[in-house]
């Protein structure tokens, strides 16, 4: 399946997609639970997404080994069956393995890739570092790659917009999830992608102004607050793609802000396994396991959670 930045998110005419990026359910030995995660994709795709992200931040792709991704992807292509695209995270310690990487994604299902930012990439100006990275890949790995504009308290990078406009005339580059949380930020994307020599798809990544990016630009959003109230984040989509502002808008801050406001509060950290414990409230998942360094939270955030539950009347 070859993807440009026209069917990266696989939807109707609407035109606004979400991708949600799907967590990594463990058992209490912190062993993926594989049974657990083919009924939790199967859930997602009960709803009208327009993809899965698998093995990125939210499925805490950087504490899995690597041969634990490549088997986390291959059961969500045998799950999806090609129905929506899968983007896959790409972390690397180096230029040579994220060449080998992407070349193993695209054989275990991964229909694009989206490449984390290297460490080396931080620092003033690296933009041939920054460029040369996502090239080889490009050339060596050749599949669609979505760049990664991440928050530094993350552990990401911001790319500035002359770096942005070099990254963009990457032959596979088809979109970039922009993850700054940041509006001046974001709005300061929207404008240096207009001046670009081609298109490529504006994913949101914020999950704190969802609503708003889309209004800003946004065509779509990759997000790890996807995982949770999906039915409702895709009603809030297509009414923005329908330009039924206000509707969405209501949808937004009625039912979806104060939930991402418990879910996504300081440390952000610890929005893993906040959300992988708000779906064990709701019945969807079985264990709220994270890997280590991260930490199951305390009985007094599983209250915090069950009360929102309780209040939107998620629960059942």
């Amino acid at each position: 399946m070859r993807l440009d930045q026209s069917d990266l998110i696989k939807v109707p005419s609407r035109g606004f997609g979400l991708i949600p990026a799907a967590l990594t359910p463990l058992d209490s030995h912190y062993k993926v639970d594989y049974d657990q995660f083919e009924g939790y994709i199967r859930w997602l795709l009960s709803f009208d997404v327009g993809g899965l992200a698998i093995n990125v931040d939210t499925g805490e792709g950087p504490h899995l080994y690597q041969e634990e991704r490549t088997k986390i992807l291959r059961a969500a292509s045998e799950i999806v069956k090609g129905k929506v695209p899968i983007v896959a995270g790409l972390q690397a310690i180096n230029t040579e393995e994220a060449v080998e990487l992407a070349k193993g994604m695209k054989r275990a299902g991964a229909n694009a890739v989206m490449v984390f930012p290297h460490p080396a990439f931080k620092g003033e100006s690296p933009d041939d570092i920054i460029c040369d990275y996502h090239r080889q890949i490009s050339e060596g790995g050749d599949i669609p790659i979505v760049l990664f504009d991440l928050q530094p308290v993350l552990g990401g990078v911001e790319y500035n917009p002359e770096t942005l406009l070099r990254l963009i005339e990457i032959r596979n580059v088809i979109a970039i999830k922009e993850a700054s949380f940041n509006a001046k930020k974001f709005a300061d994307v929207v404008r240096t992608l207009k001046k670009a020599s081609r298109k490529i798809t504006l994913l949101t990544g914020n999950d704190d102004f969802i609503y708003e990016s889309l209004i800003l630009g946004a065509e779509g959003g990759l997000l790890g607050f996807g995982t949770i109230a999906v039915k409702e984040q895709v009603e809030m989509f297509d009414l923005v793609g329908k330009q039924r502002y206000e509707e969405a808008r209501e949808i937004w801050e009625r039912k979806l802000l104060p939930l991402e406001e418990v879910l996504f509060a300081p440390p952000v950290r610890n929005y893993r396994v906040r959300l992988k414990e708000a779906l064990v409230q709701l019945g969807v998942l079985k264990t709220s396991f994270v890997r280590p360094p991260l930490q199951q939270i305390s009985p007094g955030e599983r209250d915090k959670i069950r009360d929102i539950l309780n209040g939107l009347e998620m629960v059942s």
